[in-house]
C-alpha cells in the first residue's frame, strides 16, 4: 500500500514521494524572467522534501500573463533563468516542473498585493493603461467578476493557430532549459478553461458548441506540444474540471474531454474548478479536499494517474488519500508557501521513522546527529525511557 512518502513513477520520471509544489504565481519577475528571488524559493521547496516543484504558470506569450510581473517563457532570453531554477531544484533532489498556459480573459490586471478594486477582489487595468492590454478570448464576452469589464478580442482560427505554436514553442524552451514535467493549465478561468466553458465560449464554429469542439482548442495544443516534448517526459494538464453553475463546465464533460486528452498523449490529470464565473452554486472551498471525489472518479473511470490541490495541508488528510489509493499526487500550495519544509514537517507528524531523510543529505547529517535540547531544533520532546523491568515490577 503506498503513502504519502512512496515513491512515485510516471514515464521516466521516479518521484521522491507523493508530494508536489503546486504552481503559485508570485508577482515578482521582470520582462517575465526568473531570477535569483525564483532560486532562492523555488530551491528551498525542493530542499524542504517536495518531490515536485512547479513555479507558476508560466506565460506562453507576453499577453498571456496575468500581470506584467508575471513570468513567462515567450523568449529564448528567458531560459536561463528557467535552467538556474531546474538546476537548484535537482540538486536538492527534487524534480523541476513547468505549468505553461494563457491568461485569456483574466489577464492585464495590477499585482493584487498593490490594490483592489472597490469590491475588494482582483482588479483589471484597461487596455490603455501603461501596464494593460487588450484581452483575448474565445468570445467576445468579458468575464465580468472581479471588475473584468473591458472588451474582449475574440480570436480567430488564425489566431488560435499561432497560440497553439507558442505552447509548442514554450515547451521546447523548457525542454532546453531542464525541466522533466509539463503541465498545461486549462483551469481557473484562464484561456483553456474558458474554451472549455459554455459560459465563456459561445463559438459557432469548430471551437464552440458541444464538448469535442469545445475540448478543440486542449487537444490541438496537446496535440503540438507532444511533437517538441520527448515521450519519457510526463506530458499532464490541470483542467477546470466543474464550473459550479448550471449554465457552465459540467463534471460529466470534463470526463469526456479528459478520455479524449488521454488518446492524444495525456498522461496524467490534474484536478479543479473552472472559474470561469462568480456566480458558484454552493461553492465549497471550506470543505476538506473537495476535489477528491470529483478527481477518484477520473482515476476510476479514465483509467489515468492524477492529483489534485484544495485543502489538503493537513498532512493525516494529505498522507490518507494517497493509501487509499483515491488519488497519485497531493498538490500543496498554500502549505508550501507557508511552510518550505512542509515534507518533513509532515514526515515527523505521521511518525515516519526517518523525517530527515527528506532534507539534503549534509542537512540531514546535521539533524539526525544532534546534540543538546531536541525541541530546540525543532524536534518534538523525547517519549519518556522505559524503566528497568524490576522497577516496574515493583511499581
Amino acid at each position: 500500500m503506498p503513502d504519502l512518502f512512496s515513491p512515485f513513477k510516471l514515464k521516466d520520471v521516479t518521484l521522491r514521494n507523493c508530494t508536489v509544489m503546486s504552481p503559485m504565481t508570485m508577482y515578482n519577475s521582470v520582462d517575465g524572467k526568473l531570477d535569483d528571488y525564483h532560486v532562492s524559493y523555488l530551491g528551498a521547496r525542493a530542499a524542504g522534501g517536495f518531490a515536485l516543484i512547479f513555479g507558476e504558470q508560466m506565460a506562453i506569450t507576453p499577453d498571456g500573463r496575468t500581470t506584467t510581473s508575471c513570468a513567462g517563457i515567450w523568449n529564448d532570453d528567458q531560459i536561463e533563468g528557467h535552467a538556474r531554477v531546474c538546476r537548484i531544484v535537482e540538486r536538492m533532489g527534487a524534480v523541476p516542473a513547468i505549468q505553461l498556459g494563457h491568461t485569456g480573459r483574466k489577464g492585464s490586471e495590477l499585482p493584487p498585493h498593490k490594490g483592489t478594486n472597490a469590491e475588494g477582489t482582483w482588479k483589471q487595468l484597461p487596455p490603455e493603461h501603461p501596464d494593460g492590454w487588450t484581452c483575448v478570448a474565445p468570445s467576445a464576452i468579458p468575464y465580468g467578476g472581479g471588475g473584468h469589464i473591458y472588451p474582449v478580442h475574440q480570436l480567430t482560427r488564425e489566431q488560435i493557430k499561432d497560440i497553439h505554436k507558442s505552447y509548442a514553442d514554450a515547451a521546447r524552451r523548457a525542454l532546453d532549459a531542464g525541466y522533466k514535467w509539463l503541465e498545461m493549465h486549462y483551469a481557473h478561468g484562464y484561456l483553456g478553461a474558458s474554451f472549455f466553458s459554455p459560459l465563456a465560449n459561445q463559438r459557432t464554429d469548430e471551437y464552440g458548441g458541444s464538448v469535442e469542439n469545445r475540448a478543440r482548442f486542449h487537444l490541438e495544443a496537446l496535440d503540438a506540444v507532444r511533437e517538441v516534448w520527448p515521450e519519457k517526459y510526463p506530458l499532464t494538464m490541470r483542467l477546470g474540471s466543474d464550473d459550479l453553475n448550471p449554465k457552465g463546465t459540467q463534471f460529466e464533460d470534463s470526463i469526456i474531454a479528459i478520455r479524449m486528452m488521454k488518446e492524444h498523449g495525456l498522461d496524467f490529470a490534474d484536478l479543479s474548478l473552472g472559474f470561469n464565473t462568480d456566480e458558484m452554486v454552493n461553492p465549497p472551498m471550506n470543505e476538506v479536499g473537495f476535489m477528491i471525489e470529483r478527481t477518484n472518479r477520473v482515476r476510476r473511470e479514465v483509467g489515468i494517474t492524477v492529483g489534485t490541490s484544495w485543502n489538503l495541508g493537513v498532512p493525516q488528510n494529505a498522507d490518507r488519500v494517497i493509501r487509499e489509493e483515491l488519488i497519485d499526487l497531493v498538490f500543496l500550495g498554500r502549505p508550501a508557501l507557508a511552510n518550505p519544509h512542509w515534507p518533513i514537517w509532515a514526515a515527523r507528524e505521521l511518525s515516519h521513522e526517518d523525517p530527515f531523510h527528506l532534507a539534503p543529505p549534509d542537512w540531514a547529517w546535521w539533524l539526525r546527529n544532534f546534540r543538546g535540547h531536541a525541541p530546540s531544533i525543532g524536534l518534538p520532546p523525547s517519549p519518556p525511557a522505559a524503566a528497568p523491568e524490576a522497577e516496574r515490577r515493583v511499581a
